[in-house]
């Protein structure tokens, strides 16, 4: 059997066959072009055409997104020229910058993802014997928050946004002391991302209005 196929030029997801017009189903079959329906060839060319596009479009963004870090590293760098500081390079904190209108800005946020070693178990049997004994004289709110502190999601992991309640709290006893120590310990750095965002305002009197870029965000 010769098959070939098509060039984008020529018909997007098309295969010739002893010169005769096939398109691949999702099982991988073969099936010829004759034989399918209307609609479902007008479905496929109108999916294939949204992706071009769409793919065009993240190409774009993604440059887009390269251009603009590049951009404020850039300015990070004369800033630290500035007041001598050592270049630092890499992913910074957190940091918001301004046009001198106060009308735009552009927000730089780093997103880390924590996980939990084996020092969480030590930490939590720790905590469970502070509350074993303080269980008659702590507030309640206080052993709601160290309570749900250890609930896990459908994953089976704890959220750190309810492990950090407890690091904040004051309490001396000595074994919550070590239990907070096991807990900062445990607490590792996965992966971590980094977001841009836009805002704008008509003037400094109102609230800011995001750029939109995500898709699923546009009205």
């Amino acid at each position: 059997m010769n098959a070939t196929i098509l060039s984008e030029e020529d018909e997007q997801g098309i295969t010739l066959v002893n010169g005769r017009r096939f398109m691949t189903n999702a099982k991988g079959d073969l099936v010829a072009v004759d034989n399918i329906k209307a609609q479902d060839l007008l479905e496929d060319e109108v999916v294939r055409n949204i992706h071009m596009y769409a793919v065009e479009l993240s190409d774009q963004i993604a440059r887009f997104k390269q251009h603009t870090l590049s951009d404020l590293g850039e300015l990070d760098g004369v800033i630290e020229q500035e007041y001598g500081a050592t270049p630092r390079g890499g992913r910074k904190g957190n940091r918001t910058y301004m046009s001198f209108d106060g009308l735009m800005k552009v927000t730089v946020q780093i997103q880390d993802s924590i996980a939990f070693g084996p020092q969480l178990q030590v930490a939590k049997g720790l905590i469970d014997d502070c509350l074993n004994e303080w269980s008659a004289d702590s507030r309640p709110e206080i052993q709601s928050i160290i309570t749900n502190a250890f609930d896990t999601d459908k994953e089976g992991e704890v959220s750190p946004t309810k492990i950090y309640p407890l690091l904040r709290l004051d309490i001396e006893d000595g074994r919550w002391k070590r239990a907070m120590d096991a807990l900062r310990d445990a607490m590792r750095v996965v992966s971590s991302k980094q977001y841009v965002r836009f805002y704008v305002r008509d003037n400094i009197e109102e609230g800011w209005t995001a750029i939109t870029i995500d898709l699923a965000k546009v009205k």
